[in-house]
């Protein structure tokens, strides 16, 4: 059985920090992972600074199998990423020719002028592969273990399905999820602590639900399907004893 993959996201733009626009590629980004055995174990946000974003990158590609970046791939003056990546790297930038012709193409073909702005989008680090993108035209970049996307998120997703085949698949985790309506998680607490120490091989996770008045969900994570449903049987049955009749789901 693979190893399982770890990854991390790091999401650029000063209007996620502002509160100006919510950021979903993470959430999207994790269950794609998960369906691939891949374990998204890190996520972070930094604004459009190139010093900072060299920092956050270096600090996650050595860390992780996988580093997924979104935004700052844009036309405008403020989308810096590939410089940024490019200063990280210690490499030059430079307009790749296969990148400016896909985008020349794209424009072409809707009668649109490829502008220097949107040339400006076929800008890689040297050494940089393409990731084609079928919706704008612009491609992503993979350079190492780094994935340059888009940060909309329509793009964002039409990118991550042409990497699918660049991602090796490790161990998928099985996870099953109990919810006990008007279950206090405070109730059921010293139960969970209990089976966490019986279960070996099962991250436990517990969640209340709308600030712990409308009940809990308990979620067993493992690789191994039958220990993650001895660990969710042992929590519906500390459930019952409590008096809860819980709601089984599989999560994976």
């Amino acid at each position: 059985m693979a190893k399982q993959k770890t990854a991390a996201i790091l999401a650029i733009g000063d209007e996620l920090l502002s509160g100006r626009t919510r950021d979903a590629n993470m959430h999207f980004l994790a269950g794609w992972l998960t369906e691939r055995g891949v374990a998204l174990k890190e996520a972070r946000v930094v604004g459009d600074e190139i010093l900072d974003i060299a920092a956050a990158l270096n600090a996650l590609r050595g860390a992780y199998d996988y580093v997924f970046t979104s935004g700052g791939i844009g036309p405008t003056h403020d989308d810096i990423t590939v410089d940024a990546i490019a200063a990280a790297l210690d490499v030059p930038v430079i307009e790749h020719p296969q990148a400016a012709a896909m985008i020349r193409a794209f424009y072409a073909a809707r009668n649109v002028e490829a502008t220097p702005a949107r040339l400006r989008m076929a800008r890689t680090p040297e050494g940089a592969e393409l990731i084609e993108n079928p919706v704008s035209g612009a491609p992503g970049v993979k350079i190492g273990n780094i994935f340059v996307m888009a940060g909309v998120p329509r793009i964002f997703q039409a990118m991550l399905d042409a990497l699918d085949k660049e991602i090796a698949r490790g161990e998928i985790i099985h996870s099953l999820a109990a919810t006990a309506r008007n279950l206090p998680e405070s109730m059921i607490a010293d139960h969970l602590r209990e089976i966490q120490a019986a279960c070996d091989g099962v991250a436990i996770g517990s969640y209340p639900i709308d600030g712990d008045v409308k009940g809990v969900t308990v979620v067993a994570r493992a690789v191994n399907a039958d220990a993650a449903q001895q660990a969710i049987d042992a929590v519906c049955n500390a459930m019952r004893a409590l008096g809860f009749e819980p709601e089984l789901k599989d999560r994976r």
